[in-house]
């Protein structure tokens, strides 16, 4: 993935996020660009209105279908010619994972649509999104910080934003796990020691022991990741 664009109502929550952190130096080398339009842009009449009254009555308000479709044709190409593979935020979605972060860094370019209000109508889903995708399961104001979500997990598999792209093979869920206890310096805190395997030196060992706390971690907090091996049993 080189490129991603982000289609909002609040273009401006994304401009201190595309500047800080690895994600923000990445942009500065030119390894990863990040647009933030206006979905006000591709409205037409004069109070600029994104949303409007849900057919068959209710609470809130729902997006407009025209100013989404329009926008992402513009930003993303229409189906059939798309240049980027168009995503929305939306809590009824597929729920965002590792292994969909691996999978949407390998697009060359993403456009991602950020729902507001009761949400979207349908025809624009139908005619313009590709993907629906959901960060959990409870409901936030808006999908901008969801987007923010998206963006971080998936820029950390694209090639030269990290600075040790080998440190993603031993984070949590890379493995079918959480990632085990971690430890610096000093060695000693307040009565609580670093454990001794770890000022060892002996590598072997430090990868064992890493290695079973992983595992002692994943079965305590969430036994849901350990996966069958194909003789039955879990890892």
């Amino acid at each position: 993935m080189n490129r991603v664009d982000v289609i909002t109502i609040f273009p401006e929550l994304f401009a201190p996020f595309r500047e800080a952190g690895v994600l923000g130096q990445a942009i500065g080398r030119g390894e990863l660009s990040l647009e933030a339009h206006d979905l006000r842009r591709w409205t037409h009449d004069r109070h600029r209105s994104v949303d409007d009254m849900p057919y068959g009555g209710g609470p809130g308000m729902v997006m407009k279908p025209e100013p989404i479709v329009e926008a992402i044709e513009e930003v993303a190409g229409k189906k059939g010619e798309r240049v980027a593979r168009v995503l929305l935020m939306s809590p009824q979605g597929e729920k965002f994972t590792q292994a969909k972060a691996i999978e949407l860094a390998g697009e060359k370019q993403l456009a991602i649509v950020c729902g507001r209000y009761e949400g979207v109508d349908r025809r624009a889903i139908e005619l313009a999104i590709d993907e629906e995708i959901s960060i959990g399961d409870y409901v936030l104001s808006g999908g901008e910080v969801a987007a923010m979500v998206v963006i971080e997990a998936i820029s950390r598999f694209v090639p030269g934003v990290l600075g040790n792209p080998a440190s993603t093979e031993t984070e949590s869920f890379q493995q079918d796990g959480l990632e085990g206890p971690q430890y610096t310096r000093p060695a000693e805190f307040r009565g609580l020691a670093v454990p001794e395997v770890l000022r060892s030196g002996d590598h072997a060992k430090i990868a064992r022991w890493r290695a079973e706390q992983a595992l002692a971690c994943t079965k305590t907090r969430r036994p849901d990741l350990l996966r069958p091996h194909p003789e039955g049993e879990k890892r």
